[in-house]
């Protein structure tokens, strides 16, 4: 973000500052009604947003930025929606195309902010941040398969883990650990890669000096899911990530630092 011009950088902060916001509340320890009412109040804000009648201080930095960067409401509403999916005492999703919707929630609708922001020309940037935002989304599952299964959260979906001979309602800990889940691992793993290429192409047709943290980010998620293809399915329980000297090189390499 630090080559962003001054005026960018600070939307991007203030996006960010309210993705956090919303995250806390429905990844803390609160009840499920606890968690809704938070994200109600939250709906309610941004309505107010869109009003020009800011009452937090994140939307008070993000008012004067609507217009600038023509942020839209819509996206701010889907990552509250996807936050209320997480939100849930229990998750599972029940087909790729409610995948999908997760993934647009809390990745894409991000993405489609971030590269207003950046400048980039639609429909390319639309574009952009669905590619980028599904593959990343599909490693973060693929990386978090079995901590999410502690907290009661199966983001693989049950249309698939039918076809593999999985009992879709069974305890996610017990699904992660039989080996028919490979397949479906590795069925998500291609869609990721497809999404990364898609990602790739796309920015080839961009400005690069407006869309490097969109770069920089891509290059050590797309890192992160070689590294669990390489692992292999079988070591699922091995955690894996990028180390911080290599995501370093990344950033340089791009011309972040």
């Amino acid at each position: 973000m630090r080559l962003l011009p001054a005026q960018k950088r600070r939307a991007m902060f203030a996006v960010y500052a309210f993705c956090r916001e919303v995250d806390d509340i429905a990844d803390d320890g609160d009840t499920l009604t606890a968690k809704r009412l938070g994200l109600a109040d939250w709906r309610d804000e941004v309505d107010r947003l869109f009003a020009g009648r800011p009452q937090r201080p994140i939307t008070r930095q993000l008012l004067p930025l609507l217009s600038t960067f023509r942020l839209e409401k819509v996206d701010f509403i889907a990552i509250i929606d996807g936050m209320e999916m997480d939100a849930a005492d229990r998750l599972r999703l029940s087909d790729m195309s409610e995948l999908a919707l997760y993934c647009d929630r809390v990745a894409c609708a991000v993405g489609r902010l971030s590269v207003r922001i950046f400048g980039v020309p639609q429909p390319n940037g639309d574009r952009l941040a669905k590619a980028q935002g599904e593959a990343l989304q599909l490693t973060n599952i693929l990386r978090d398969l079995a901590e999410d299964a502690q907290r009661d959260r199966l983001y693989l979906p049950a249309d698939l883990l039918r076809d593999a001979g999985l009992a879709e309602n069974a305890d996610p800990q017990r699904v992660i650990a039989d080996a028919r889940i490979i397949p479906v691992c590795e069925r998500l793993a291609n869609l990721a890669q497809r999404r990364f290429a898609e990602a790739g192409e796309l920015i080839t047709a961009c400005d690069r000096r407006q869309v490097r943290p969109a770069v920089v980010m891509m290059e050590v998620y797309r890192r992160t899911l070689q590294r669990l293809i390489q692992r292999g399915w079988e070591r699922r329980s091995e955690p894996v990530a990028v180390p911080s000297i290599e995501k370093l090189w990344v950033a340089l390499r791009h011309g972040v630092l």
